[in-house]
């Protein structure tokens, strides 16, 4: 048998908040096509990362891997 590993997501953002020990709140913005009215769209979702350290700065752009859950809203790292 071999051992399979799962590998997560990966995604770029932007730091926007950076006010909490070890952890980073990260924007990530897609570009999609509405289904109906074929308007392009931009949509954003904020992610908490873990951000061991406090090495992240606001403003900064960052690459985030998805993880394990770290704590009940936390199930990202960064990578840089």
């Amino acid at each position: 048998m071999e051992a399979v590993t799962a590998q997560g997501k990966t995604l770029e953002g932007v730091v926007v908040k950076a006010a909490m020990k070890d952890t980073c709140t990260v924007t990530v913005e897609r570009y999609v096509k509405h289904p109906k009215y074929k308007k392009f769209m931009r949509l954003s979702k904020k992610f908490l990362v873990h951000d061991p350290g406090n090495t992240a700065q606001v403003g900064e752009k960052v690459v985030i891997k998805e993880t394990r859950p770290i704590s009940k809203h936390k199930r990202f790292v960064l990578v840089k």
